[in-house]
């Protein structure tokens, strides 16, 4: 059942509070989970109680996603504001660093995260920020076309859709290898999220100059990457692993951009594995 917590955090105007609502399962070390822009904590559902069985899981709604509030006004959605933030919500928790694993831009705040020694190991899938000039473009472009239809079709529609294969491949082909396997429930969902997402364009504009150029050799990184990744494309890969000589680099046959719905077993043991 999620939950909400609200927590102080430090900001050029003073203390601020923060809220973010969260889904805790499991037992174990824990293990701080981020989905990607446009995204809810669900994009985890399909691996959540396979890690669970090892580890406390703790699948978060990053500010400005899914049912998490908005940043406190003034504060912007760039790496290292929204890094603080998690870093000051896993406090909140009483939980010190964690393990991390995280998806697209949320693979890039577990490496932000790995970055300010504020976790014990980094999991990255399909990470941003390994990107050339062309390939960031080409991803912006994507996901502001799948946030523009997402805000123009009618709930009825998009209800409507969510019911068969094709419709599903419409809303989420562009993320997922295997859009049909997702339920009409979750794809629902997830349409709503990204429609309703007030931290979309923030996050974009934010991310627009970032490039991760920093080795971590001191925390244990693996980066794992979908062969059918449509959004990020796989050669991405090869460049975070010049980038992070140390870390383990996967490759997910058969999976997209967002793999655990593609082939939940093989991304759950690959992030137990990075969090071994």
């Amino acid at each position: 059942m999620p939950q909400r917590i609200a927590f102080t955090i430090e900001t050029p105007a003073g203390p601020r509070t923060a809220s973010l609502t969260y889904e805790r399962r499991g037992a174990g070390e824990p293990l701080l989970l981020l989905h990607g822009i446009g995204h809810h904590w669900q994009a985890w559902e399909p691996v959540l109680d396979i890690l669970a069985a090892e580890r406390d899981v703790i699948a978060v709604d990053l500010p400005g996603f899914g049912a998490s509030d908005e940043l406190p006004e003034g504060c912007p959605y760039d790496l290292s504001t929204v890094g603080h933030v998690l870093g000051a919500f896993t406090g909140a928790l009483g939980v010190e660093r964690p393990h991390v694993a995280g998806n697209s831009l949320g693979g890039l705040l577990a490496l932000q995260l790995g970055k300010e020694g504020l976790v014990r190991s980094v999991t990255a899938l399909s990470p941003a920020g390994f990107w050339s000039e062309g390939e960031r473009r080409y991803a912006f472009v994507t996901l502001r076309a799948m946030r523009g239809a997402a805000r123009s079709m009618p709930l009825p529609v998009i209800e409507r859709l969510s019911r068969t294969p094709a419709g599903r491949t419409v809303l989420t082909g562009s993320i997922y290898a295997r859009p049909a396997r997702r339920s009409p429930e979750a794809v629902y969902a997830e349409t709503l999220a990204l429609r309703g997402a007030t931290g979309f364009r923030e996050t974009l504009d934010a991310g627009g100059s970032v490039r991760f150029r920093d080795d971590l050799p001191t925390v244990p990184v693996t980066v794992a990457w979908g062969s059918r990744d449509r959004l990020l494309l796989p050669r991405q890969g090869v460049r975070a692993k010049h980038t992070l000589p140390g870390a383990r680099l996967v490759r997910l046959p058969g999976c997209g951009h967002v793999p655990m719905n593609d082939d939940p077993a093989l991304v759950a043991r690959v992030v137990l594995d990075g969090s071994r």
